[in-house]
């Protein structure tokens, strides 16, 4: 391979003469991609803007103060130091020439044979993008850490509110969005100020916190059969949430939100409503969907360039009956591990076959779950097998520690729960002050007391 002046230096010369597969993004998708490349003579370059992997289906336990998010994080070094094909870069790749094969980054640009974009997905709001600032969405860490300090500061500023309107404003959260990460994010707020923080504050009482869940839809979780969505909807009431369903939001600002023709005060407004495929997809220059989806062949390649992949969040995958694979983990690491495996055979037969010859990729829907809070969740199994309650609860806490990356975060997050389920605790409540946050939050003004030390 020529290098040519604005090549990086990190992709060499191939002393070898094996062709270089670069795999964008780092997720559950480029993950098993460059792992079933592992033995594979060829040399793999994986690419992504963070140095880690990130467990996102535990991404809102992060943000309700359930762990910490080293603990659903590994480098992603650490997890490939093994693969002597595989190189590992910190990069945020900007374009895609796809005439002459090569991944602009900053810094250069690269040469590929095999290019597999898994670039993941990022929060939209439909177009009304002045509610990003109010209403923060969960899709990485420093969401999750953005959320979890507007969440304490709630609290903190309503124990020093004295005006009874104010405080209760401020013990107002939102949820926008009736997918797994509402529920979830809704069970867990209601769990903390009615569990977990009760017996820390002396001036408010935290049981009284509203917690509102909403969604446009006519139920929850609609990827569920409509037995689960009525029990997990039912497990969230019973827990104090208020579900709202078939209502629209119509504006958030910095101190209210509306919902339908109703006005709600609160600044605890918390986005679930959806996601769109990362913006490089635009750089590909072909069909994408309204979300952004780039939409992919029959073996996961786009039209016109056979050594050209979309996987994960960042593909509309079509299946036999017309359904749309759902962007979930398991599908994301289906569709990595079927790239790898074919650019393999590729690779080790020296022939490159067009898309019709190719093996389709075949999505294999092993269920879905969704957690509301302790001992209290919903889980399709598939082949009839619906779980609720403590059960569904043990099934999608062994699904999600099996599944971590790495010895250290399941023994963690083992440790975490298992704390938190005897204890009614969360140990991740330390508030690292945010100069944006801070300046946003409302003047209090403190409780009266009494010489006894008691709120007037």
């Amino acid at each position: 391979m020529k290098r040519q002046n604005n090549e990086h230096a990190f992709f060499r010369d191939n002393p070898h003469d094996q062709p270089t597969v670069v795999v964008v993004g780092a997720g559950f998708a480029g993950l098993a991609v460059a792992k079933a490349l592992k033995r594979s003579r060829c040399t793999v370059m994986v690419l992504d803007r963070r140095n880690y992997h990130l467990f996102q289906p535990l991404l809102y336990q992060v943000a309700t103060a359930a762990l910490s998010p080293s603990d659903i994080a590994q480098p992603i070094r650490h997890i490939l130091r093994n693969q002597r094909n595989t190189e590992v870069y910190m990069a945020e790749v900007e374009g895609i020439d796809l005439d002459r094969k090569r991944v602009i980054f900053d810094g250069g640009e690269g040469h590929y044979d095999y290019l597999v974009v898994a670039c993941g997905a990022r929060t939209t709001y439909f177009g009304n993008e002045s509610w990003r600032e109010h209403a923060p969405g969960l899709k990485d860490a420093q969401d999750a850490l953005e959320i979890r300090q507007r969440l304490l500061l709630a609290f903190e500023d309503a124990e020093r509110e004295a005006d009874p309107k104010r405080r209760q404003d401020r013990l107002t959260f939102v949820v926008v969005g009736g997918g797994p990460t509402g529920v979830e994010l809704a069970g867990a707020i209601m769990e903390i100020a009615a569990v977990t923080i009760p017996q820390d504050f002396r001036n408010v009482n935290t049981r009284a916190a509203r917690v509102i869940l909403v969604d446009a839809g006519d139920r929850l979780l609609r990827a569920l059969p409509e037995s689960l969505s009525h029990s997990a909807q039912e497990q969230l009431e019973r827990l104090g949430v208020e579900v709202h369903l078939g209502h629209r939001v119509r504006e958030i600002s910095g101190g209210e939100i509306t919902i339908g023709d109703n006005k709600v005060p609160t600044s605890n407004v918390i986005w679930a409503a959806g996601v769109e495929a990362n913006e490089l997809t635009g750089a590909l220059d072909i069909e994408r969907n309204r979300g952004g989806q780039v939409k992919v062949q029959s073996d996961l390649s786009i039209k016109d360039h056979p050594e050209v992949f979309v996987i994960g969040d960042a593909a509309q995958v079509v299946d036999d009956e017309g359904a749309s694979v759902p962007g979930v983990a398991p599908a994301a690491i289906q569709m990595g591990k079927y790239v790898g495996r074919l650019i393999a055979d590729e690779v080790r037969s020296g022939t490159r076959l067009s898309p019709e010859n190719r093996k389709k990729f075949i999505y294999k829907d092993r269920g879905m779950m969704a957690t509301i809070g302790k001992a209290k969740a919903v889980a399709d199994l598939k082949h009839g097998i619906h779980l609720k309650g403590l059960l569904a609860w043990l099934a999608w806490s062994l699904v999600h520690v099996l599944v971590l990356v790495g010895f250290r975060s399941k023994v963690f997050v083992v440790i975490g729960w298992v704390w938190a389920y005897l204890m009614n605790t969360k140990g991740a409540r330390i508030i690292h002050r945010s100069t944006s946050i801070h300046s946003a939050r409302p003047e209090t003004q403190l409780p009266d007391q009494d010489r006894s030390g008691q709120t007037a």
